[in-house]
């Protein structure tokens, strides 16, 4: 690869979009091949800059996302995807460095890599160690709930948040979403997650801007393997070791503060891990901590481009 890349956000002028430019905009190392407004729906336009992108970042909903992989005939651009489109296919690199101590080889070595969903990152962060160490059985029935800023739902939900029409504008403070429990993040927590059956999973968005909350409840009486919150927390700790922008928190140290503040982390690239629990009923709730457009999204592209760069995974983060 060049000394400069080049970069090319397909999708700029999205939510995601926006927020990758903006960390990109001042960096010496790299080329944003930018398109006017003529022609961001162009698709010869588009093709070119795909095809003389190092690496092309797509922004856009899910079918848009395929036709521009359709377009895309050099083998040497490389593609991160931040819509769902191919976060559970056959083909594609999960974009979660943490995932394991092999994930980033992996990212290194392909061209299609999916950027994971804000709750999913949270979720899968939680279930995949446990999983893995044998605590959490694959075929273990997990519920899921969150809570998110309502960036997360994009153009027309921000606008339903922030339309200056009282008559129009969102009133509640807290609502769920995705009532037939179906929601998109689903499959992708099922696969990276190693679960063998979908999870429960009940969004919900806050009269906020950005920030999540996301909760793994666990009956630790239930388990099959004997287990307590110490343990959880060491094999957590063990897996996030070393890791700039994961972090594990200390039971004791949660339990001192006086609340989890979805906001937070906003602004950052940090996930951080909570394990609360009550010994004496032998309960413990995981929590995941993040900024649903840093981590959550646009940090976590920035990070998978330096990696794929070679260079410090925290540059411009």
């Amino acid at each position: 690869m060049t000394d400069v890349a080049k970069i090319f956000i397909d999708g700029e002028v999205g939510t995601t979009g926006l927020q990758i430019a903006a960390r990109l905009a001042t960096r010496a190392d790299l080329q944003l091949i930018q398109l006017d407004d003529a022609k961001r729906k162009d698709a010869g336009a588009r093709r070119e800059a795909l095809n003389s992108a190092d690496v092309a970042i797509l922004c856009l909903p899910d079918d848009a996302a395929r036709e521009a992989v359709a377009l895309v005939e050099n083998p040497a651009t490389r593609i991160i995807d931040a819509s769902t489109a191919h976060r559970a296919a056959e083909g594609w690199t999960y974009g979660f460095p943490e995932y394991d101590h092999k994930q980033r080889a992996r990212m290194l070595a392909s061209t299609r890599i999916s950027n994971p969903g804000c709750y999913a990152i949270a979720a899968i962060a939680i279930l995949n160690p446990l999983v893995s160490a044998g605590v959490l059985p694959r075929d273990w029935p997990v519920s899921i709930h969150a809570v998110s800023g309502y960036s997360g739902g994009g153009k027309s939900l921000i606008a339903d948040f922030e339309t200056a029409t009282k008559q129009s504008r969102m009133a509640s403070t807290v609502y769920d979403y995705a009532l037939s429990l179906g929601h998109k993040h689903v499959p992708e927590i099922t696969r990276w997650g190693g679960l063998d059956h979908a999870p429960i999973f009940l969004p919900a968005v806050g009269n906020y801007y950005k920030g999540m909350l996301v909760h793994v409840p666990l009956p630790l009486w239930a388990l099959p393997e004997q287990t307590n919150a110490e343990a959880l927390y060491e094999i957590l700790s063990s897996h996030y070791a070393g890791e700039t922008f994961v972090r594990v928190e200390e039971p004791s140290r949660t339990a001192a503060g006086a609340k989890l503040d979805p906001e937070s982390l906003n602004d950052s690239n940090e996930l951080r891990l909570h394990v609360l629990h009550d010994a004496g009923q032998a309960q413990a709730v995981i929590v995941g901590q993040l900024d649903n457009l840093g981590k959550g999204a646009s940090g976590q592209a920035v990070q998978t481009l330096n990696i794929l760069l070679g260079v410090d995974e925290a540059s411009g983060l």
